[in-house]
């Protein structure tokens, strides 16, 4: 299979990395920073991926992504798939789908290579 590179990163630290796919989760999906409890952790932390995973419509944009990827590969060029997902502060919801779908696209046989741009950024006060 192809090879896929997947960044994660915050809108509010620097502009979007060059992608052939880009998903912006910062209108549509709950923000964990608006939690107490979550604001000061990252997508490393398990209650962050659980907190972003259980949110509606999470699941189905890594299957869409993750097809759309596959389509990407299969066209005629063989060079590399770049995937950016970025969200306000890069911490939480884009590091967390975008290893969710390093590991989807890993187990259908892609070589994924992952980085998290902004995950060690301090958190954006708003």
């Amino acid at each position: 299979m192809s090879a896929v590179e997947i960044v994660s990163f915050g809108y509010l630290h620097d502009a979007p990395p060059e992608a052939h796919l880009t998903l912006d989760l910062r209108h549509h999906f709950r923000d964990p920073h608006v939690s107490p409890e979550l604001r000061y952790m990252t997508a490393r932390d398990k209650p962050v991926r659980g907190a972003v995973l259980a949110t509606s419509g999470i699941a189905d944009l890594v299957e869409a992504a993750a097809h759309a990827v596959a389509a990407f590969t299969a066209g005629p060029s063989a060079g590399t798939v770049k995937v950016a997902v970025g969200c306000a502060g890069g911490r939480h919801r884009a590091p967390t789908v975008a290893m969710a779908l390093a590991d989807l696209l890993t187990l259908t046989g892609h070589d994924v290579a992952e980085h998290h741009r902004d995950i060690g950024e301090p958190v954006v006060q708003r």
